[in-house]
Formats: structure tokens, sequence, C-alpha cells
């Protein structure tokens, strides 16, 4: 497989809780966490990409990488890829990964698992999901469900993404987990196609890709990673992580 590059995008202006890629866990800022289960996936380079100083200031202080770009950019695929050209215009990597930098509890075994459905040259980007558990979570548009048809075992191939519940009937929900390994030529189609019809109604960018052609496998893992968009998550976190926990919570396929 192609040379590996793991890309963490992070902004200072989260809507929810600003500031948060600094909120101390166990006395280490949030993005740290991140970067240090991303560098124990043991996959490739790590590099923060970031619009501000002090995030640099604070990964660099952490011995990782950070890199800064563009206070302009609307998602974080469109910041990864300009830190893309900065970090390796060589062209060396061959796939991205975009590992979001609000997951301090992501296991660096399901950051490895995404790489998985790319030994199919057929396939253009693969993220994560894992099976819902939890009753509530069906229901509830801010968890996001993937409705794919299963190619493999632990593998489906996306054919929606949705806020809604689905797919009707009996078997599995799947919890989508926000986390994409692109080939690097998807990545640079994707930021260059005009946000679609789906993506806007549905408010989730991967819709664009979808309704473009692209091909997105999903790899199943067995438990959701703790995500910190509010406070009460971010207390949460440390909890979890101040215990040695891992903030996870495990699933089933029922």
């Amino acid at each position: 497989m192609s040379e590996v590059l793991i890309l963490i995008p992070a902004r200072m202006a989260s809507t929810r809780l600003p500031g948060k890629p600094l909120a101390e866990i166990a006395g280490v800022p949030m993005i740290v966490h991140v970067v240090r289960r991303a560098e124990a996936a043991a996959l490739g380079p790590v590099v923060v990409a970031t619009d501000s100083p002090a995030i640099v200031a604070a990964v660099d202080k952490s011995g990782g990488r950070a890199v800064l770009t563009g206070d302009h950019h609307s998602s974080g695929s469109d910041r990864i890829f300009e830190a893309l050209g900065k970090v390796d215009a060589a062209g060396r990597a061959g796939i991205v990964v975009n590992v979001q930098g609000d997951l301090p509890t992501i296991a660096p075994a399901a950051i490895a698992a995404a790489l998985a459905p790319l030994a199919d040259p057929a396939v253009d980007i693969a993220t994560l999901a894992a099976a819902i558990v939890e009753p509530a979570e069906r229901t509830n548009p801010n968890v996001v469900k993937v409705v794919g048809t299963p190619v493999a075992p632990a593998r489906l191939r996306a054919l929606y993404f949705t806020r809604a519940t689905a797919p009707a009937g009996d078997g599995p929900l799947y919890h989508h987990i926000g986390l994409y390994a692109y080939r690097r030529a998807a990545l640079e189609r994707f930021v260059k196609l005009p946000p679609s019809p789906l993506e806007q109604r549905e408010k989730l960018e991967q819709l664009r890709a979808l309704e473009a052609g692209m091909r997105i496998d999903v790899a199943v893992v067995d438990a959701v990673p703790l995500g910190v968009d509010t406070a009460e998550d971010l207390e949460t976190a440390r909890a979890v992580l101040e215990d040695g926990g891992d903030g996870k919570r495990t699933t089933d396929d029922g």
C-alpha cells in the first residue's frame, strides 16, 4: 500500500466549545492526546493542520509536528488539503488519513482499521462505523448513520449517510465515526467539487463524494470514541482519561 500521512485538522473557533484543542485533559492539551494516539497507530507521519499559532506551539512543545494553514477553510478536508501541499509537496504519500482533533480517546487500532478498505483499488475513501446499541442513538439526529451493504466481514460499501433513522426494518444501525482515509487523488478531487444538494440538505460533507460517484467503504469497529463537542463532553473526557480509561462505548451487532 502507498505511504500514509495522518493529518489532524484543528481550529480554535469551535462554535460550541471555543478553544477546545487546547483544553487540558489529564494535564495535556486535547490535541496532544489525539496526536499521541495517531502516532501510536504507527502508520506514518502525523501532522496537525491548524489556523492557530497557539496550537502549533502546543504541539511543538509536546514533540509533535504542526503546520499553520489559512483561517478561511470551511471544513477539515479543505484544511488538510492545504496542509498536504505544505508538508508533502513531493507527493510521497498516496493515502491521507483525516483524524478529527476532538477525538482524544480514539483507539490507534481504529485509525489503522480505516486503511483496510483501501486495499481494494475500487475504493476512493474509507471511513469507520460501529453498531448502535443505545436505543436513544437510533433517533438522535446528532448521531450520523451510515447505510451500507456488506461487501466483506466487518466492511460495508456506503450507500448513504443520514441524520434520520435508517434503514428501516430489522437489523443493525451503524453510527458513523468521522475519520476518513483518502487516496490522495480522491482528496484532491473531493475538495474541488462544489457542495452537493444532499450534502447541503443533511449537512453532511461526505454525501458530496457519494453524489459525485465516488466510492466510500466503511470498516466496522467495536466502539465509538468519545467526541468532545461540548463542555459536558470535555468533563467526561477528563473523567475517563484521568482515570486511565479509554472512553470507548463498546457495541455489538444486534
